[in-house]
C-alpha cells in the first residue's frame, strides 16, 4: 500500500514512515504542498496523512487536489492545534476519513491506514 505523509516536521514525518514501512507499506514523505502536488502527480496514494497547518502550503489544497487527481484517496488529517476542533474538516474535505492529533502513537496510526485502506 503507497501511503503519502505531508508533516512539516520532518523528524515526526520520518518516525511515522520507518513505523508504516515495518508493516510494509511503501511510504512517501512530503514536507510543504508543492513537494505533496509533486508526488501526487507522479503516484496513487489511497492513503494520505496530512497535517492540517502547513508551514509551505494549505492542506486543504493538498486534500482538493489529492480529491480531484485521485478520487478514491483517502485523508486521516492530524493536527497538533485545535484547528478544526469541531469536526468542520469534514465539511470541506469530502476525502477526510479521518482527524487526530499530532501526538496519536505510530501504531494507532498504522492501524487506521490498514482500516482505511481496505475501503479504497
Amino acid at each position: 500500500m503507497n501511503v503519502l505523509i505531508v508533516q512539516n516536521d520532518a523528524k515526526l514525518g520520518y518516525i511515522w514512515q520507518r513505523h508504516l514501512q515495518r508493516h510494509d507499506h511503501i511510504v512517501d514523505v512530503a514536507l510543504d504542498q508543492d513537494s505533496a502536488i509533486d508526488l501526487l502527480q507522479q503516484s496513487f496514494y489511497p492513503i494520505i496523512i496530512l497535517d492540517v497547518v502547513l508551514d509551505g502550503g494549505s492542506a486543504i489544497a493538498v486534500a482538493d487536489y489529492a480529491s480531484f487527481r485521485h478520487p478514491d484517496a483517502r485523508v486521516i488529517f492530524v493536527t497538533n492545534t485545535s484547528f478544526f476542533s469541531d469536526g468542520s474538516i469534514f465539511q470541506l474535505c469530502a476525502n477526510a476519513c479521518a482527524f487526530v492529533p499530532s501526538a496519536t502513537q505510530p501504531e494507532d496510526l498504522a492501524a487506521m491506514v490498514e482500516h482505511y485502506a481496505k475501503s479504497v
